[in-house]
C-alpha cells in the first residue's frame, strides 16, 4: 500500500539577542507566525541595568532553552532559511556583542542544514514587525519611522529596498536624543521610584494612580534633538525632596516624553513632509503615550496617519526578524512587499 505525499510547511526561523531580551520566532510559509518565544533578561532590584558580558552570558543560558520550545515545530516541517540581528542598526560600524551570540547561533544552525544565513539588523527588525502588525500600507512612499527604546530614540526616513539582495530598507537618521535615550530616562526615574529595571510598565501602572499633577519636568526639543538628561536630573531633584508623590512623578514622566515626542516629531513632519509616522520600540507601547500623541499630532496636521506597532510587537522580539528573512530570501521569486496582505 502506497502512503500519500505529505507536503511539510517551510519554516524561516529568526533569532534577536538584544540586551534585555532573548527572541526566537519561526515564520511558516504562508507568512504566519508559528512560534514566538522570548525570555526577559533579570536585572537585579536597584541596578539600572546590565553590563554587554552579563547580557551575553545570560543570552547564552537562554537560548538553548528556548530552542528546547521550538524544536518539535522545526522538526515536524523544513526549515527553509535562519535570519538573526547582527548589529543594532543598519549603519556603518554599528556594533554590540550581544548580537554576536545571536547570530553565531544562526550560521551555526545554518551551516550544519546547509542553508541560506540572512543577517539583518535590530532596527530593521522593529521596521518589519512594525508595519506587518499594525497593517501599516507602504506601497512605496517614504516614511517617518520613530524608534524608542532603551538604548535607542531615533526618528529615521525609510523607504523599502526593491533593488538590493543584501538591505531591506533604505534608512536614514533624521533625529535623535543628544545624550540620554528615552528608555535610560525613564528607567532611571523608575528604579529611583524603587520599581524593578525595566522599569516602563511599573511606571505607567503607578502613573495610572494618578488623577493629575501640576508637576511638569523641562521639554527639551530644539530642531530634530531631544535631551533627556536635564529632565531626568529635575526628575531626581523632586524624588529627593520628597515634595510630590511617586504616582505624580511618574505623572510628569510620562507628560515629558509624550510632549517631547510630539514636538520632534511635529519639527519632522514639518521639515520633511511625511504623511505617515510608524512608532516602534518598547516605549511606544504606553498607553498614555499613544493616546497623547495621536490627540496632539493628528489635532495639529489632520492629513497625517500615525501607525503603532502591535503592543506584542513593539517590545524585542524576533518576529520581524523571521519576516526579513523570508522576505529577502524570496526576493529572486518576485516578493518585493512587505505589505500585511504578502507576510501575515
Amino acid at each position: 500500500m502506497k502512503r500519500g505525499r505529505v507536503n511539510l510547511k517551510e519554516y524561516y526561523l529568526g533569532i534577536d539577542t538584544s540586551n534585555y531580551t532573548t527572541s526566537l520566532a519561526i515564520i511558516d510559509s504562508d507568512k504566519k507566525v508559528v512560534a514566538d518565544e522570548r525570555m526577559v533578561l533579570e536585572v537585579p532590584l536597584g541596578k539600572r541595568g546590565l553590563s554587554q558580558s552579563e547580557a551575553f552570558f545570560l543570552h547564552n543560558k537562554n537560548l538553548p532553552l528556548l530552542f528546547e520550545r521550538i524544536k518539535f515545530i522545526i522538526k515536524g516541517g523544513k526549515l527553509k532559511a535562519v535570519a538573526a540581528s547582527t548589529a543594532p542598526r543598519p549603519v556603518p560600524n554599528s556594533y554590540m556583542p550581544v548580537f554576536l551570540l545571536g547570530s553565531n547561533y544562526g550560521k551555526v544552525i545554518a551551516s550544519i542544514n546547509d542553508l541560506p544565513f540572512v543577517g539583518v539588523t535590530h532596527q530593521e527588525g522593529h521596521i518589519a514587525a512594525g508595519i506587518w502588525s499594525s497593517g501599516m500600507k507602504v506601497n512605496g512612499e517614504k516614511f517617518l519611522a520613530v524608534h524608542l527604546s532603551g538604548g535607542t530614540t531615533e526618528l529615521v526616513q525609510v523607504e523599502l529596498d526593491n533593488s538590493s539582495l543584501e538591505e531591506s530598507f533604505i534608512i536614514k537618521i533624521l533625529g535623535k536624543s543628544s545624550d540620554l535615550q528615552i528608555g535610560q530616562f525613564i528607567d532611571r526615574v523608575g528604579v529611583a521610584l524603587g520599581l524593578n529595571f525595566p522599569a516602563g510598565k511599573d511606571l505607567e501602572q503607578m502613573a495610572s494612580r494618578c488623577k493629575g499633577t501640576k508637576l511638569r519636568l523641562p521639554i527639551v526639543v530644539k530642531d530634530n534633538l531631544v535631551s533627556f538628561s536635564g529632565p531626568e536630573s529635575a526628575a531626581q531633584r523632586v524624588i529627593n525632596t520628597g515634595q510630590y508623590s511617586k504616582e505624580e512623578v511618574a505623572l510628569a514622566v510620562q507628560i515629558c516624553i509624550s510632549e517631547s515626542i510630539t514636538r520632534l516629531v511635529r519639527n519632522c513632519i514639518e521639515a520633511y513632509g511625511f504623511r505617515s509616522v510608524l512608532f516602534i520600540g518598547g516605549v511606544a507601547s504606553n498607553d498614555y503615550f499613544r493616546t497623547y500623541l495621536c490627540k496632539n499630532l493628528i489635532k495639529s496636521n489632520e492629513e497625517i496617519k500615525l501607525f503603532f506597532a502591535d503592543k506584542h510587537y513593539s517590545s524585542d522580539n524576533a518576529v520581524g526578524v523571521g519576516l526579513l528573512g523570508l522576505e529577502r530570501l524570496n526576493r529572486n521569486a518576485g516578493f518585493r512587499n512587505l505589505d500585511r496582505e504578502l507576510i501575515k
